[in-house]
């Protein structure tokens, strides 16, 4: 889901509320384009955002103004992290912000781990237990055959808890809140690769390159039962989001200043390109774009 935050207000042209603004406010507001910050582990992709939007209009010494808008600051980012997965989010700002879509439409790299042997209702850590079954029967070479089957075009079922919605409401408030909620449909995902990194019992990781609306966790469960047990995610990380890298790309917390983000803007523009359709596989969906809520 692309996700914009607005409300802060600049006033006249390099002033506020009677305050003449520096040039590092006039700077931050002529930010333009797409960036990528890390994600940590622990808060939302929501509160990331704020907290990188609180950094900037801090060193810009704006005051946040809910009632008065006369310029506002537009930040928004593509592609919802959950608050247990850890790497790359892009980050649009100005007129990047009607760029996210393209984001969610492209590819995406992960590295998951995996438990064998455990389910749980969230089909990760953060989730209670309702399963658990013996896995000494499964093999690295069982393992890497099941992959075989997750790559291409597949169908999956999403999580019952994910960002998608029912009547306006997320599925994971309404689980929540106890109410009942009825598993959405397989729908068609794409695997562009998918490989096992390493194999120690009852753990494995999983480098994974899929397209949107693709759930990691719900191929790791999917995995555990191919496997005649149960298998649910430990830890995941984001590598990649477009052509946005974790290694080359991201920004970390302490580079989070309007100079390191007009550098990185800056740096980015050339991976701004529409990408050449993915030459691992021939076909191509019809009209495929954001039919994603949320990429884990």
């Amino acid at each position: 889901r692309a996700a914009a935050v607005e409300g802060v207000s600049r006033h006249g042209s390099g002033t506020a509320g009677g305050v003449v603004l520096g040039k590092s406010a006039d700077k931050l507001f002529s930010l333009s384009g797409l960036f990528a910050v890390y994600k940590p582990k622990g808060p939302t992709s929501a509160g990331v955002l704020n907290l990188l939007k609180e950094r900037g209009l801090a060193e810009a010494g704006v005051q946040t103004n809910g009632n008065k808008r006369n310029q506002v600051l537009k930040i928004g980012h593509g592609g919802t992290l959950d608050s247990a997965a850890a790497g790359v989010l892009v980050v649009g700002i100005g007129k990047g912000t009607k760029m996210l879509r393209t984001m969610l439409a492209g590819s995406k790299k992960y590295t998951a781990i995996g438990v064998l042997g455990k389910a749980t209702d969230t089909l990760d850590a953060t989730g209670k237990v309702t399963e658990e079954k013996p896995y000494d029967q499964v093999t690295k070479g069982d393992l890497e055959n099941v992959l075989q089957k997750f790559t291409g075009d597949i169908m999956q079922v999403p999580p019952l808890y994910s960002a998608l919605k029912k009547d306006g409401e997320r599925l994971s408030t309404l689980m929540k809140r106890g109410e009942a909620v009825e598993a959405k449909p397989a729908r068609p995902v794409r695997v562009y690769s998918l490989s096992l990194q390493h194999f120690q019992p009852p753990l494995f990781t999983l480098d994974v390159e899929c397209g949107g609306g693709f759930y990691v966790r719900s191929l790791v469960s999917d995995i555990g039962k191919e496997l005649s047990t149960c298998a649910t995610m430990q830890e995941l990380t984001r590598t990649k989001q477009g052509p946005f890298t974790l290694e080359e790309h991201a920004l970390y917390e302490d580079k989070w200043t309007i100079d390191e983000i007009a550098r990185s803007l800056e740096h980015c523009t050339s991976l701004l390109p529409a990408e050449p359709p993915h030459k691992k596989l021939k076909t191509e969906h019809p009209g495929e774009t954001a039919v994603s809520c949320e990429d884990k």
